[in-house]
């Protein structure tokens, strides 16, 4: 198990928190290895024709941005969301998966503060998207407990798996 400290702003901290400082914060997770249930859903969101990464960034040196160009360099379908910038990387960005053009084949990457993936978690149900990667430290307990009381496990990884660093083993294994 790798322990990373992730920076993160004390608002994503606490809601009753109104300061921008930043703090360090421990967190657990397992980032280079998947259950077996992990990689099942694995599968099935690797072989989605179509990619969005919800909480894409413009800062090459942020997970978001990262996570967009692992997709690029990849030569998958993919969409950049971001509420305000209207290009990344070359590619035109759409502010809400509410704009994406084929949902039901279309998997979400999503790098968001907890109460942001919740909102996104309900919108992609509603949208009927086939797989979602909730990359660490985008999950609380509100967004576990919506995935487990909504039957979306089979849909779902979370837990701490990173697509940077297992996207490429599972893309092997098929």
């Amino acid at each position: 198990m790798l322990i990373r400290y992730l920076k993160v702003s004390s608002r994503a901290l606490s809601s009753a928190t109104s300061s921008n400082n930043y703090r360090n914060l421990k967190m657990s997770y397992d980032f280079g290895r998947m259950n077996e249930h992990q990689e099942m859903v694995g599968k099935q969101f690797i072989t989605t024709p179509s990619f969005a990464v919800v909480g894409a960034s413009k800062d090459q040196t942020k997970v978001g941005n990262r996570i967009l160009r692992w997709y690029q360099t990849r030569n998958f379908d993919v969409t950049p969301v971001h509420f305000k910038e209207p290009e990344l990387e070359g590619l035109k960005c759409i502010k809400d998966i509410l704009e994406l053009p084929s949902p039901k084949t279309t998997a979400l990457s999503i790098i968001t503060p907890p109460k942001i993936t919740l909102g996104v978690l309900k919108t992609a149900q509603e949208l009927d998207i086939p797989s979602l990667w909730i990359q660490p430290g985008a999950e609380d307990e509100a967004v576990l407990e919506y995935i487990k009381q909504n039957d979306l496990t089979d849909r779902v990884i979370h837990g701490g798996p990173c697509i940077l660093v297992l996207g490429d083993g599972l893309r092997s294994k098929l």
